[in-house]
């Protein structure tokens, strides 16, 4: 392909998400939100000048957060320079026709391990604290909110909708 090409590929969402038949941002918040709390995993990416990370992780969901904890690995390499990254999660038995998935950008930064924020997400998870004290190495909270969503479920359509819907904080 051409650079040109690439660049027309690149466009077509912008095009048809242009002309699309938008919900409003709290129906997609539900439905995010839905597809979210459905699953527990998801592909983190993460990066920083030429180098591209993607981790399967686990998470959870809540306060309008993602909250992954973590033992660490080459993530933080981009992290340290770069706290902008995209969750990939999907339905993962979905059929043409019947598709879910929501792709978040935002911002990850860590939480201080002990803090409050920190031993209340180890308590949701149902992680021991003195497990987690007692750790050679630290166990690392991530925690990313979300600056935009986008969001694949067909059962938009149902609703009069594009299948495909974007949120974005405001």
């Amino acid at each position: 392909m051409t650079h040109d090409e690439y660049l027309n590929a690149a466009e077509f969402w912008n095009i048809k998400d242009s002309a699309g038949k938008k919900a409003a941002p709290a129906e997609i918040i539900a439905a995010a939100e839905r597809i979210i709390l459905a699953n527990k995993n998801c592909a983190l990416a993460t990066g920083y000048g030429g180098y591209v990370r993607c981790t399967p992780v686990d998470y959870t969901y809540h306060d309008g957060a993602f909250w992954v904890f973590t033992e660490g690995g080459m993530k933080f390499f981009s992290l340290a320079d770069n706290k902008q990254v995209s969750l990939a999660i999907w339905e993962k038995n979905g059929t043409f026709g019947n598709l879910q998935g929501v792709q978040v950008m935002g911002t990850a930064d860590t939480v201080e391990p002990f803090s409050d924020e920190y031993n209340k997400n180890a308590e949701l998870r149902k992680i021991p604290l003195t497990a987690l004290k007692n750790l050679k190495s630290p166990m690392y909270l991530i925690k990313i909110v979300p600056s935009e969503m986008i969001v694949l479920d067909s059962g938009f359509k149902t609703q009069g909708f594009d299948s495909r819907q974007i949120w974005r904080a405001e």
